[in-house]
């Protein structure tokens, strides 16, 4: 048996893997994953991959307004980080980073390392990594040193959270990597805390942006206010919502077709103090979005007349889309 000092790096991983460590451990299972699903060596020393300019340009159209949310949220974390020898980098659903943020200094150590656009981070091609296992496992994590799975990746400590579009999908990847030996991990869970802050920025700015012409509510949550948000039109109907809103209340995409009252969701305190206007406005709206905005089909289901449907309209402060009605 290789004894504990000579022990190399791949010993070390295949030894964890057929332990019985994997049952508890997050950190083996993706070594697990390295290994027997995607077949990878952990003593395999060739550089991460690159795509293609072309491929890099296309990857990063598609993402273009997440980029254009996170710019200012990455360059106050780059702020934060940079002195201490760490990159930011923003990596898009296949691991591949489309943004980036360094000292120049440090430009060709990172480039060296794959620490930079255009290189393949996913766990698939890299094993275990900050970045490919944030998008596997959905959640922020730290990959520290020798924690990584491939032996030419050791000396990097990569930071990684991960980043949900306006509609819930996760899309992309904060992360801040940095290859000096002396970050400790009480320092890397500090710089987590940031990247993670930073991420819920970025969410918050971009489901801003997705929905220009809506009222954004922040909902209260036990784990996290700032990424729960809620998109009301004008006749507070809830046309959208964050991962985390829709994770509280249930919420998919055949809801947002329902034209689901706002008041139904949150408390009333958060919306207005009287709870019987509240409820008679719900039963309004829910009526004129089944009736496609037609105020005489709204009137005919709730059993009203069309001028009493009008005058409830108007006391309520509900407002429509203009329609052509008959004479």
């Amino acid at each position: 048996m290789v004894g504990a000092r000579q022990r190399t790096h791949p010993d070390k991983i295949h030894l964890a893997i057929q332990s019985n460590e994997m049952a508890r451990s997050a950190l083996v299972a993706s070594w697990r994953r390295s290994s027997s699903l995607h077949g990878l060596d952990p003593a395999d020393r060739r550089p991460p991959e690159r795509v293609t300019e072309h491929e890099l340009h296309l990857a990063r159209q598609r993402i273009e307004p997440l980029i254009r949310s996170a710019r200012t949220s990455i360059e106050r974390l780059y702020l934060a980080v940079g002195g201490v020898g760490c990159c930011v980098l923003l990596a898009d659903r296949d691991g591949v980073p489309l943004e980036r943020r360094g000292a120049p200094g440090d430009d060709r150590t990172f480039y060296d390392w794959g620490l930079w656009t255009g290189s393949v981070w996913s766990e698939e091609k890299e094993g275990t990594n900050g970045i490919g296992t944030c998008l596997v496992e959905k959640r922020a994590v730290t990959i520290h040193r020798d924690e990584h799975f491939h032996s030419r990746n050791t000396l990097l400590s990569c930071v990684s959270a991960p980043l949900y579009d306006h509609e819930g999908n996760l899309v992309a990847v904060l992360d801040v990597s940095s290859c000096r030996a002396d970050l400790t991990k009480d320092f890397l869970n500090l710089i987590a805390v940031a990247v993670s802050d930073a991420a819920r920025s970025i969410e918050a700015e971009n489901f801003r942006l997705a929905f220009p012409d809506a009222r954004v509510l922040y909902v209260p949550n036990a784990q996290n206010a700032l990424c729960s948000l809620i998109a009301l039109d004008h006749d507070d109907l809830v046309v959208g919502a964050s991962r985390s809103a829709r994770l509280a209340f249930g919420l998919t995409a055949e809801s947002f077709r329902k034209a689901i009252p706002a008041s139904q969701l949150l408390p009333a305190a958060q919306m207005r103090r009287d709870d019987f206007s509240d409820a008679e406005r719900s039963v309004v709206q829910r009526a004129l979005a089944r009736a496609g905005g037609k105020v005489a089909v709204a009137a005919r289901e709730l059993g009203i007349s069309r001028a009493t449907l009008h005058r409830k309209l108007a006391r309520l402060g509900v407002r429509r889309i203009a329609e052509r009605e008959a004479l």
